[in-house]
């Protein structure tokens, strides 16, 4: 009985190691980091933001340093595109039919961390924190413009940012976050907190620059 045992598990251990070497190796983990070194990345920005009922646009140039695929680092400066519309009521001394809204421009340190990527896809946790000034500018009825004094102004933004390669030089990416104003009074604050949301083409120079210097084929799902 014994003799038969060892038999039988010898069979079906042999015939569970014949299946998985025929089955070959296990698809590699999709959250290990694709590069062994650092490089330097940059980014056009755009983004925008839903303040006060109105689609607001904010434009920006990140620049900083990819760690092994996974880290990334670096600075951002923003310039917002268009006013925004604010509901603060106007100083005493400006007259009715007076056009206001508020413009403000930042430096931000950001952070990203890729939870989870492959060479065809990748979902970060982009993070910054910024400081930077705004003002108000007032349009009166004649067309006069005034400004006020520009002041400081801090924030934080968390978000959640993806994207997806169409081929190895070029890709899709959307993601969506909220920006949180710090250390202002509540009314400005209010008027300036609020949702980001962004979608762009994405240029990957560094492959495109492989491809063109290999004599590749440019529209090859090679490397993906």
């Amino acid at each position: 009985m014994t003799a038969l045992r060892g038999i039988l598990l010898g069979v079906l251990g042999g015939g569970w190691l014949t299946t998985a070497a025929a089955a070959g190796p296990l698809p590699p983990d999709s959250s290990r980091v694709r590069q062994s070194h650092r490089r330097l990345v940059f980014q056009f920005d755009q983004r925008y933001s839903v303040l006060n009922g109105s689609v607001v646009g904010i434009n920006g140039l990140k620049v900083g340093v990819e760690f092994r695929g996974r880290v990334r680092t670096g600075l951002g400066l923003y310039l917002l595109s268009d006013g925004v519309p604010t509901d603060v009521a106007l100083p005493a001394h400006l007259p009715a039919g007076t056009r206001d809204e508020l413009r403000f421009r930042y430096v931000a340190a950001y952070g990203e961390y890729v939870v989870k990527g492959t060479p065809r896809w990748e979902l970060s946790t982009p993070t910054q924190l910024g400081i930077g000034r705004y003002y108000a500018r007032y349009e009166k009825p004649d067309g006069e413009v005034e400004r006020t004094p520009r002041r400081l102004i801090y924030m934080f933004e968390p978000s959640v940012a993806g994207h997806v390669r169409v081929f190895r030089w070029v890709g899709l990416g959307a993601g969506g976050g909220y920006r949180q104003m710090l250390f202002m009074n509540n009314a400005l604050e209010s008027e300036l907190n609020g949702p980001i949301f962004f979608g762009r083409v994405k240029l990957f120079l560094g492959d495109l620059y492989k491809i063109v210097r290999g004599r590749q084929r440019l529209f090859s799902q090679q490397g993906l």
